[in-house]
């Protein structure tokens, strides 16, 4: 199972720039990822898949590609909150509103959160301890998740 704790901005960024170089669906077949409709990753005014950049970032990361398989269990959201947390904006598909019986459906889209475009030095004190991906729970000073490995 795949942690996604050691991956930065940069790393994605890394991976956005070999996505650019190789093409969307050449970048997607290298590294045996299927298009995933509805979630893509915005950069510079372009749209990336976000599940396959963050499996390549992950890569630049630790050296080691996280497979397909390694998102099922956290799906889509794990994707998104890892992605957004690291500064990036990310679309979801359209999500339907739930309403009560004998009443009709409406659909909306998610609105994704605001990107930030400014970097700002911050104190020690001012820094959030560092989060699990995978569980949102505190990481030890080891930065390895007791319960993630």
């Amino acid at each position: 199972m795949a942690t996604f704790s050691s991956v930065t901005g940069q790393h994605v960024l890394q991976a956005i720039a070999e996505y650019d170089q190789r093409g969307g669906d050449a970048f997607l077949d290298v590294y045996g990822f299927g298009p995933t409709p509805g979630y893509a990753l915005v950069h510079e005014g372009r749209t990336y898949d976000a599940r396959a950049l963050l499996a390549v970032a992950h890569r630049f990361a630790t050296g080691r590609l996280a497979t397909p398989e390694e998102f099922q269990s956290g799906g889509m959201d794990g994707v998104v909150t890892i992605l957004r947390r690291r500064g990036f904006m990310v679309t979801e598909p359209a999500v339907a509103l739930r309403e009560a019986p004998g009443r009709a459906s409406h659909t909306r889209t998610a609105t994704p959160r605001a990107t930030r475009t400014t970097r700002t030095t911050r104190s020690t004190a001012e820094v959030p301890p560092p989060i699990c991906p995978t569980c949102s729970m505190t990481l030890p000073a080891t930065g390895i998740c007791d319960d993630c490995g």
